[in-house]
């Protein structure tokens, strides 16, 4: 470890990790590069890659203190499987991966701009094969309202951070990820009133 230890501890990563991970045992597959996208503190992509060492684990960032903490994480657990993180921005044209199994997004899309989402799909159509997985965690609205009074409040404050995050209609998500050949396989209830939605290439 450097002597400047970096890294990020996020207290509803290590709530959250354990119940992400049992869908994403079912959810991905056996073996293969799996990019999570988004990785914030990489607590998650430690904990991931511990529990799920037959996969390679890429996490990326764009912001710069996460990427050290990330760098920092991967330096720390010594996992031969957790690779170095990528930097790049979820919405680029241009992936720095050619190709991946599986993509994983926690807690991304109320925290982007809506174009983000769109993006998504559209790249990971590009880069994830017939069958390819994209799972997605976080808060959702449902037939256009809240399922808890704490998402309500949630949305709110996140439009004061910034007027483009939002929690997402999980519809207008689905939408997105059929038009670029995704089927919403799976809808998960997860603590703290969040959802993990599965989406298989077709």
């Amino acid at each position: 470890m450097p002597t400047l230890d970096r890294r990020q501890f996020s207290p509803s990563a290590a709530r959250n990790r354990d119940p992400i991970l049992a869908v994403l045992q079912r959810a991905l597959p056996a073996a293969g590069l799996v990019l999570e996208v988004g990785s914030g503190s990489g607590e998650h992509a430690v904990h991931f890659a511990r529990y799920l060492p037959a996969l390679r684990w890429q996490p990326s960032e764009a912001d710069p203190a996460a990427l050290a903490s990330i760098t920092d994480w991967v330096a720390y657990s010594a996992l031969p499987n957790l690779l170095p993180p990528l930097c790049f921005d979820l919405a680029a044209a241009h992936w720095p991966v050619d190709a991946a199994d599986a993509i994983v997004a926690i807690n991304v899309l109320h925290y982007s701009p809506w174009e983000t989402t769109p993006a998504l799909f559209a790249a990971a159509a590009g880069v994830l094969p017939a069958g390819g997985v994209v799972v997605c965690y976080g808060p959702y609205r449902r037939g256009g309202a809240h399922t808890a009074p704490s998402n309500a409040e949630f949305d709110e404050w996140l439009r004061g951070v910034d007027p483009r995050f939002a929690v997402r209609d999980l519809e207008a998500v689905e939408a997105q990820a059929q038009r670029c050949g995704f089927v919403l396989e799976e809808v998960v209830d997860m603590p703290a009133n969040n959802l993990s939605l599965v989406f298989r290439r077709g």
